[in-house]
């Protein structure tokens, strides 16, 4: 079969897409194929059954390259975090290209990741995802399958990551009422399952299925399930003086979560999204799914094997970047203020590189940590990332991926480069590039180069302001870069097929 997979550089599509690959054709649809390497993704055996289109589903002049010859589709575009004030009416209209798309070529079947709609009072996000249904429905060819969803539980989860986040940091919980709805988590690796389960299945075809996990919990028994998965002793204190929008400021404030995708959670964490036993998909797809707490087990060990497949934040919703943010690729010459650091070294090369490759994350940047963190939380007071996503590994990079509050423009350990692209808040643009260079006496230099574009008057006083802290963090970042010594092994870099 041929496959037209959206949302592949999501955190369910990058894990969906080897398992299709293994036994289909697969045509990936993205807006910026710069972004999208399937030399990260896939192992080198299924990359040949990899193709990839590029078009924005909200610009349907954009959408030429996808081919005609589809048997069927995945629709996982999502828009929890993207903040916009008219999402709800963009999801539409995505959905709706989308069916107009589908009316273009073969397909037989379209299948959609949505979330359990049970409740009364559904929050704008549920409804909205219930709204695309209803849109995709509408396909002349492509029967519908949808499978509803509560909270996917696996590492690098944005449900996982947040828990985890309250769990690790705070003994003791003050949290607000909605702690008490109910839920139905699942393990990404039964969504998986179901997901490949129902393509090309008659059986599935035009219908809707609730899929959770055999664990009914509430919110608070979550965040206990994980204090006791990890051996810790929390204590959790529900107050009714909360809402939603305090409520939403305090999971920004304590998590790696962005405010928009905070204050999204908040709104939809008031609805119980529990599974319909009428609407089950046991009679049709057989399957045990995993407890959530052997959910919760699996996640963590796949994070101490460094085999964390996607994350969340991989999602350019994560942070304030632009769509467009690989045309900032080229670092611009004009009107710019630079910071460059030369330093040689005759160490091997790869030592140097594996140093630059695990920048940022637990590593840290090699100097003045502490300042780097002040710098973080002031970036989190004005509503930026700050530095609590990480890194999705802490050996591997590649472009796209989020790094503390910079995102990966350029990993190319061939060329021996690195460039990131700031996504903190600032009154302009930042760059940041790591380059390996080769002198004429046979030996090596790290050329460390931070690029700043002012915008205005603020970003020009920005610039002055923070400039006597750049002799102390650059100067000694490049420096000790070049001299860390780490004796712990590189992971393979070669992508694997990995179970979620």
């Amino acid at each position: 079969m041929k496959i037209l997979l959206t949302g592949a550089t999501g955190y369910i599509g990058q894990r969906l897409l080897p398992l299709l690959a293994a036994d289909h054709d697969v045509v990936c649809l993205v807006r910026d194929a710069r972004r999208f390497s399937l030399a990260d993704l896939l192992p080198e055996a299924l990359q040949a059954r990899v193709t990839v289109a590029q078009g924005d589903l909200l610009k349907p002049d954009t959408l030429a390259d996808v081919p005609t010859d589809i048997d069927a589709a995945y629709y996982l575009v999502h828009s929890m975090s993207g903040g916009s004030e008219n999402f709800f009416q963009l999801e539409q209209q995505s959905a709706h290209n989308f069916t107009q798309l589908l009316n273009t070529t073969a397909a037989r079947q379209v299948i959609y990741l949505s979330g359990i709609a049970n409740d009364h009072g559904l929050s704008v996000h549920l409804r909205s995802r219930f709204a695309v249904e209803k849109v995709l429905a509408k396909a002349e060819n492509a029967q519908l399958t949808v499978l509803r969803a509560s909270i996917i539980i696996g590492s690098g989860s944005a449900s996982f990551e947040i828990i985890r986040d309250l769990v690790e940091k705070l003994p003791v919980m003050v949290t607000p009422r909605w702690l008490n709805s109910r839920c139905q988590p699942i393990g990404v690796r039964d969504i998986m399952f179901y997901l490949t389960a129902v393509l090309d299945n008659p059986a599935c075809f035009g219908r809707a299925f609730d899929v959770g996990g055999p664990d009914v919990l509430a919110y608070r028994d979550m965040l206990l399930g994980l204090a006791a998965e990890r051996g810790y002793r929390r204590w959790i204190v529900t107050v009714p003086v909360l809402t939603p929008r305090l409520s939403s400021w305090w999971l920004y404030l304590v998590t790696s979560t962005t405010f928009s995708l905070a204050q999204s959670l908040v709104e939809s964490l008031k609805n119980d999204t529990v599974c319909d036993p009428t609407k089950g998909i046991g009679a049709v797809v057989p399957h045990e799914c995993m407890s959530y707490r052997a959910a919760l087990a699996l996640a963590f060990q796949r994070i101490e094997q460094n085999e964390v497949v996607s994350s969340w934040s991989d999602a350019i919703s994560s942070g304030t970047m632009r769509q467009n943010y690989m045309d900032a690729i080229q670092i611009p010459k004009n009107g710019m203020f630079f910071d460059r650091q030369f330093v040689p070294f005759t160490r091997p090369v790869g030592e140097v590189l594996d140093n630059i490759w695990r920048i940022g994350g637990d590593r840290g940047w090699y100097k003045t940590d502490w300042l780097w963190q002040i710098r973080g939380l002031m970036d989190k007071a004005v509503g930026g990332p700050g530095l609590r996503r990480g890194r999705r590994s802490p050996s591997r990079l590649r472009a796209g991926d989020p790094l503390d509050f910079w995102r990966v423009l350029v990993a190319d350990k061939a060329s021996r480069r690195l460039l990131l692209y700031a996504e903190m808040k600032l009154p302009g643009e930042a760059w940041l590039q790591f380059r390996i260079i080769d002198q004429e006496d046979g030996t090596h230099a790290l050329e460390q180069l931070a690029a700043y574009r002012p915008r205005g008057l603020a970003g020009r006083l920005y610039w002055y302001s923070v400039l006597p802290f750049h002799g102390i963090i650059f100067k000694g970042m490049a420096r000790n870069i070049v001299r860390y010594r780490d004796n712990a092994p590189e992971p393979a870099a070669q992508p694997q097929l990995v179970e979620p």
